[in-house]
């Protein structure tokens, strides 16, 4: 990284006060800077995000809602947003078909735009896309789904954080270059790796952990840090270690170097009220075999609250007990209030990969609709104890597909005889498909000769993924998209001595079939779903197919795609989306769900969008498409 510094110096004072004034730099147009290039601070930059101006966290707010005040673009004039500037996120020289692959939701804070590309983190101009900084990051790649922004104390100037491999970095907001007071010269060691966003809270960031299986040390805890040095302040055991509440919870030693229930979402939430922070944790490592972990295991998909300052444990919600699904909560919750019966409640959504929103007393971990221990089908493999029960939502219902029968085969009129055809020959060849309704288990297979197949819905995709809900303030609706892709798979004995049984399943494993360029699911759409629900009462409002089956005729087109982002919501009564796989970019009428715009992008925008305006409230929306920033505006 060299320093050019006069010249963006300059730079960065004029992208905030054009972002401040809403309109276009003069003479400008030339002046980008090179790849590594960074500014000195500017002291006029301002050390607060905008109130509606701006979209300072990840999804917009620390409660996590996914929502933004502004309401220019609105649905009278919303099909004519048009592209008003891109900017490529590839690495120099990257051609690869893929390219970086992104999942990011840039942030604007005080009229600059902040996020990672393949390589580097930049800062951008808003209004233009042109860049400001440039930090290539040596060693390790920069997380591929967003950063996060501190506004900084006395001398101390904003900071950007981000992760990269098993290290959180601090950079200087006003010049990309690195905090040499906090940690190693910038840099802190985590140990274990975070792919996701940091959470900052006042002088606290938060971060959790990725552990696949043969992680280094491989324990899942989020862990919190000093803003100002990078001092470790605080680790939750997400596996309670003896005396802890939970401990009781896995049989014998089984908790001893537990891999897995770990905090992995791309984003965190909290209350700033009450100082809770809610950590939704994921699956034992490995999920498919519980025998060696008799129990509930705690804190495995669950979302727990913690006290920010302290990480002191508050309260817990555990969405499945003893989990062989992989079904754990993948985003972490929105927060809001609801009136019932006259009474304000502070609550939050969660949202699981199967397939059922929980709403809960964000104070308490109540439900606040009700939770009932069903009772579930039964595992036949051995010295496997599935529990007998699982905590299902009264409301609202499923917002995913959970259980499979044989009339639910795609038939030819729902799709084409292609499709319908090759659907029924995968069934054919399947052995005996068996689904006895929500958390079926892998059934076992004891001998080579055995054809006994479970068919899961949801798959291991899961419903809702990890876009997370959003929420609407005014109309009280919150937004999820599931989709339903099912998976097939069975236990057998292991090929290793780790553990007696593994599962196993075909290749490929999904419920669906290549039809052209694309997967087509076999069970009748939708395929992909866009639900709301009303959280003052828990009843779903309305649910629609968001995606189209290219190939197929336009009235059989609208079946429903598959995809793991989210919507975001304005108080113009819109709601944005680009999750699925047939590369649209949408606007949507949030009390109807009906499509209002429609765009298509050169990749896939397999990220959450975001909204920002000027100070005169022009209004512009953004997504990640794979490689590029792609920003919209009316004319």
């Amino acid at each position: 990284m060299h320093n050019d510094g006069m010249m963006l110096a300059g730079k960065l004072l004029l992208a905030a006060a054009v972002f401040a004034a809403g309109c276009s730099p003069q003479d400008t147009s030339t002046q980008t800077s090179a790849p590594g290039a960074v500014a000195t601070a500017p002291a006029a930059t301002t050390d607060s995000a905008l109130p509606g101006i701006d979209w300072p966290v990840y999804r917009g707010d620390i409660a996590g809602t996914g929502h933004s005040s502004l309401t220019q673009i609105n649905a009278d004039n919303v099909a004519s947003l048009t592209t008003t500037w891109r900017y490529s996120l590839r690495a120099a020289g990257d051609s690869s078909p893929a390219g970086p692959n992104s999942q990011a939701t840039p942030i604007v804070v005080n009229g600059v735009m902040y996020l990672p590309t393949a390589d580097a983190v930049v800062a951008l101009n808003p209004i233009t896309g042109e860049e400001i900084w440039h930090h290539t990051v040596q060693g390790e790649t920069p997380s591929r789904r967003g950063v996060a922004y501190w506004p900084g104390e006395d001398n101390m100037p904003p900071r950007i954080l981000f992760t990269a491999g098993q290290h959180l970095i601090a950079l200087n907001a006003f010049t990309g270059e690195p905090v040499t007071l906090f940690g190693d010269g910038g840099a802190i060691d985590l140990g274990i790796p975070y792919n996701s966003v940091p959470l900052v809270y006042e002088d606290i960031v938060i971060v959790g952990a990725n552990t696949p299986r043969g992680a280094i040390g491989g324990i899942g805890n989020a862990r919190a840090y000093d803003l100002r040095n990078g001092l470790k302040l605080w680790e939750f055991s997400s596996v309670p270690q003896p005396g802890e509440l939970g401990h009781d919870t896995w049989e014998g030693d089984s908790w001893v170097d537990r891999v897995g229930v770990n905090a992995w979402p791309f984003y965190f939430t909290m209350d700033a009220e009450r100082e809770l922070l809610y950590l939704p944790l994921a699956s034992p490592i490995p999920f498919a075999y519980g025998g060696d972990r008799e129990g509930s295991n705690l804190f495995g998909n669950s979302v727990v609250a913690v006290n920010i300052n302290s990480g002191e444990y508050v309260w817990h919600f555990q969405t499945i007990h003893h989990d062989i699904w992989d079904h754990d909560p993948p985003a972490a919750p929105a927060l809001f209030d609801i009136t019932r019966n006259g009474t304000t409640i502070p609550a939050l959504g969660v949202t699981t990969k199967s397939g059922y929103l929980y709403i809960l007393n964000r104070a308490t971990g109540e439900p606040v609709y009700g939770v009932e221990e069903t009772p579930v089908p039964q595992s036949n493999v051995p010295g496997e104890h599935t529990f007998a029960t699982q905590p299902i939502p009264v409301n609202p219902p499923a917002l995913a597909r959970v259980s499979y029968e044989p009339a639910d085969l795609v038939r030819a009129e729902q799709t084409s005889a292609e499709h319908a055809q090759a659907c029924a020959e995968l069934v054919a060849n399947s052995g005996e498909i068996i689904n006895e309704g929500p958390f079926t288990p892998w059934t076992y297979r004891a001998a080579e000769s055995d054809t006994n197949t479970t068919l899961l819905f949801p798959g291991l995709v899961g419903g809702p993924n990890w876009g997370g809900a959003a929420f609407d303030p005014a109309s009280g609706y919150i937004f999820v998209f599931s989709q339903d892709v099912g998976t097939f798979g069975w236990m057998q004995a292991a090929a290793d001595a780790l553990l007696p049984y593994e599962r196993s399943g075909p290749r490929p494993a999904n419920f669906d079939v290549q039809i052209g360029d694309s997967r087509w699911p076999c069970q009748s759409p939708p395929w992909g779903r866009l639900t709301a629900v009303d959280s003052n009462s828990g009843d779903i409002v309305w649910q629609k197919p968001v995606g189209i089956t290219e190939g197929l005729p336009p009235e059989t087109q609208q079946t429903g795609r598959p995809g793991r982002a989210a919507a975001i919501a304005t108080a113009s009564n819109l709601l944005f989306m680009a999750s699925t796989d047939d590369n649209r970019f949408r606007a949507l009428d949030a009390a109807t769900g009906d499509e209002l715009w429609v765009t298509t992008l050169p990749q896939r925008g397999n990220a959450n969008p975001m909204t920002y305006s000027d100070a005169n409230g022009k209004q512009y929306v953004v997504i990640v498409a794979t490689d590029e920033v792609v920003a919209f505006t009316l004319p």
